[in-house]
């Protein structure tokens, strides 16, 4: 799902101009450690902050020199992805999101969207 999250993207710019397109990186957690998704980010020039898991590490090592060297990870960058997180548990306090029983993605979403705007009038 990670290509037509990408494809949707867009940001405003706050002067004139047309909204970008790519983000300057993508915070995951180690489940999307995979070569295919690494290499959809570098084929788009987004950095990717994604540890990598233990196997991983572990098969790289095994195979010595022929393993490469592991890809780049910036821990500091890494330490916000937590905001995200909480904004997930957030959302999920909404019974009809967290388990799902929406027949229509339409409906889903709708859904969302209205959990969204009930937290973001909280503030």
């Amino acid at each position: 799902m990670l290509a037509p999250l990408l494809s949707h993207l867009s940001v405003a710019r706050l002067g004139p101009g047309r909204p970008r397109t790519r983000p300057e990186a993508v915070i995951g957690d180690k489940a999307y450690s995979s070569r295919a998704i690494r290499a959809q980010l570098r084929a788009r020039r987004v950095a990717a902050v994604i540890p990598q898991p233990a196997d991983q590490i572990a098969h790289r090592k095994r195979r010595g020199s022929a393993g490469g060297r592991p890809p780049a990870f910036d821990a500091d960058a890494y330490k916000g992805r937590n905001v995200v997180e909480r904004s997930f548990n957030d959302h999920k306090q909404w019974r009809g999101l967290a388990t799902r029983y929406d027949k229509l993605a339409v409906v889903y979403r709708g859904a969302v969207v209205l959990r969204a705007i009930t937290l973001w009038l909280r503030q």
